[in-house]
């Protein structure tokens, strides 16, 4: 019996409105008064799942919508359209009351370890926090031992906590807010670029500690990133995604080993390599089109040396590959790539 995914995603699309107001939306073309309301369109038909123990990486462009696939699987963002479910059961409709159990068992990890955490509150108050809220059983001695074994699990000392944030450099601060997350017990953790403000020489620790907790307690994560290599080393499974679109779905090894939407191809020949037998930098020409005014047809067609006139036509659909990876391309389905 195959096992149900514990987040699936379907159809999701995410709009952000430019124009508030009436007359915002009023514009003069052509010697006449129309009215345009204009949108980015940040997010568009994304179709993805996690099983249990996975660890999908989200990779792309900056502005690509990784960000945004994040924010609205947290609940910080509502979707335009789409659905959104875990374990079984559709989250992004419920009101706030009916989320709480599923904001215990889905934690995140943002970007800036410089602005993620309340700089007017010590370490101790900023862990112990969601551990009293979401455990109001337990007394003040439960939820200190709680928090400082979770501490010293990431490796901070629990003798820390009368410390303010700014006393801290951006890997130990960072170090803390996967400690907050943890503090709650969580089943899935979404990552939005935890290690990218941090320095070379830490990432590799963050990294670790992270993997060390997925193993230890069991968890989950969509991991949003840019940096290729912290994805071969760190997921399970790759989602690529271009303009707001997944445009190739596959195990880490199997997208390594054989990409095969051009988008993918041109990402992992940027990835700096020692070896002599890696295919020469792909070098794409052309501009991102804007999201605000998305192609008709292939959003990665203005800079596809493969496009021809279908791609400039029509949205290629997802399709599975003999491989198991799933890819939009009408080059690869054509089998016309070189």
């Amino acid at each position: 019996m195959t096992q149900a995914p514990l987040l699936n995603i379907s159809g999701l699309h995410k709009q952000f409105d430019l124009d508030q107001g009436f007359l915002e939306t009023v514009k003069f073309k052509g010697g006449k008064i129309t009215r345009e309301a204009r949108s980015v369109h940040a997010v568009n038909n994304v179709d993805l799942s996690i099983n249990r123990g996975e660890a999908l990486c989200v990779v792309g462009e900056s502005g690509c919508g990784k960000s945004t696939v994040a924010r609205l699987v947290a609940g910080l963002l509502q979707p335009t359209t789409g659905e959104i479910s875990y374990d079984g059961t559709r989250i992004d409709t419920l009101p706030a009351r009916d989320m709480m159990p599923y904001r215990r068992k889905m934690q995140m990890i943002f970007q800036n370890p410089y602005a993620s955490l309340n700089p007017r509150m010590t370490i101790a108050q900023t862990l112990e926090e969601p551990v009293r809220y979401h455990n109001p059983s337990l007394d003040r001695a439960e939820v200190h031992d709680k928090v400082a074994s979770v501490m010293r699990a990431v490796g901070v000392d629990p003798s820390w906590g009368v410390r303010y944030p700014h006393e801290f450099s951006g890997g130990q601060r960072q170090r803390i807010a996967i400690a907050r997350a943890l503090t709650v017990d969580p089943e899935f953790i979404i990552a939005d670029e935890p290690i990218s403000a941090l320095d070379v020489s830490i990432q590799a620790q963050v990294l670790n500690l992270m993997l060390e907790a997925k193993e230890e307690r069991g968890l989950t994560y969509m991991f949003i990133t840019h940096d290729l290599s912290v994805v071969e080393h760190f997921g399970t499974k790759v989602a690529v995604l271009y303009l707001g679109s997944v445009c190739e779905l596959a195990d880490t090894r199997t997208l390594f080993d054989n990409p095969k939407h051009p988008y993918t191809r041109a990402l992992l020949s940027a990835v700096p390599q020692l070896k002599d037998d890696r295919p020469n930098h792909i070098r794409l020409r052309g501009e991102i089109p804007t999201p605000i005014n998305l192609p008709a047809g292939c959003p990665f067609q203005s800079r596809c040396p493969s496009a021809n006139s279908r791609c400039s036509a029509e949205k290629p659909r997802p399709m599975i590959q003999s491989d198991g990876s799933t890819v939009a391309c009408h080059a690869v389905e054509e089998d016309r790539l070189t």
